[in-house]
């Protein structure tokens, strides 16, 4: 199968493949997602086999304004109003229980309950308007692998088996959505991003809990992401605390070890290394923009034996950089010998 690069003037034709039951890929804010019109089962199925996935594992339902919710959502929250106006569109994804078959268990994992988005991208919204449905789209991807926050990276993982990509250049946030649980009486953080616990708390008036459970292999999680281990390139990744540098960077050149650093730039120039992924600058922003474009190009060098990772306090963005960057590490930190 050929893949085709959509430039913006070319979103019609994007469109009428999803229609016939092809897969497009689309950029968003956050990650690039792997599109398919929500309302074909048999397309939707495809997003699984292409990316490897687990087909238990529950995919975010992207519209173009919220008023394409109603057809499937069987109640709403009473926050829901006050959240849809000072966060959508943007990289909140809200679960809401669903009425009865309005969706296929093939999108929803068999639950009862589905995820939905509008993106904050207008290339993307104008490409749901014009397929007229709205699409599912987990990171265009290979299952577990860091996801895509440009074009390239998904044409590298995705070439020849997908239709198309609309390009629409690296993503601003360079990790996926917020996700927000209102299927139960207390709104509720399945997953961190961009619209942090704080951002939520300081409109809402009310605190927002953050379930900090990691779903095992044989569990159906409930929203995308809330696996054990994730977003992990091959080389294996050790995340390296502040004051641990100097010693994980002589315990890897005792044990011959080639590593690859990703980190800021006030870390990067003091310890050198032949492969590096230097962050924009030392900002929580420009290391969570950089993170899954730093794992892949360090990975795909092929040229470490390790990747050594700088750590951020787990507040406000830097919970959502963290949250990703423990799952591409396996949760391992360097520990001092």
């Amino acid at each position: 199968m050929e893949t085709i690069v959509f430039q913006s003037d070319q979103i019609k034709q994007a469109a009428a493949l999803l229609r016939q039951g092809e897969l497009v890929a689309f950029p968003t804010e956050t990650v690039y997602g792997l599109g398919a019109d929500a309302l074909l089962p048999e397309s939707v199925k495809q997003v699984f086999a292409v990316k490897g996935r687990p087909s238990d594992n529950p995919l975010i339902v992207h519209v173009a304004d919220f008023s394409m919710t109603k057809n499937f959502v069987e109640s709403y929250h009473p926050l829901t109003e006050k959240i849809v106006k000072n966060f959508w569109p943007g990289p909140l994804t809200l679960i809401f229980s669903i009425k009865s078959g309005s969706l296929s268990p093939v999108v929803t994992g068999g639950l009862s309950t589905a995820a939905f988005r509008m993106p904050d991208n207008k290339k993307t919204l104008s490409l749901i308007e014009e397929t007229g449905a709205p699409l599912v789209g987990p990171s265009a991807n290979t299952s577990g692998k860091p996801s895509p926050t440009t074009a390239m990276h998904v044409y590298h993982d995705l070439k020849g088996k997908i239709a198309g990509i609309l390009d629409d250049g690296a993503t601003e946030i360079g990790v996926e959505s917020t996700v927000l649980d209102l299927s139960g009486k207390i709104p509720t953080i399945l997953r961190p991003g961009a619209v942090t616990k704080e951002k939520l708390e300081e409109v809402l008036g009310i605190e927002v809990p953050l379930d900090k459970h990691l779903v095992k292999e044989s569990e159906t999680p409930k929203a995308p992401g809330m696996k054990y281990k994730h977003y992990s390139p091959d080389t294996q990744v050790l995340m390296i605390r502040a004051g641990d540098w100097e010693e994980a960077l002589e315990w890897a050149e005792a044990n011959d070890k080639k590593v690859g650093l990703l980190a800021t730039p006030r870390i990067a120039d003091q310890y050198q290394s032949a492969d590096r992924f230097v962050f924009e600058d030392d900002s929580i922003e420009a290391a969570t923009r950089g993170l899954f474009g730093g794992l892949r190009a360090l990975d795909e060098a092929n040229r470490t034996d390790i990747i050594f990772a700088e750590v951020f306090p787990e507040d406000h963005l830097g919970l959502a950089y963290m949250n990703r960057l423990k799952k591409a590490a396996a949760q391992k930190y360097f520990t001092k010998k």
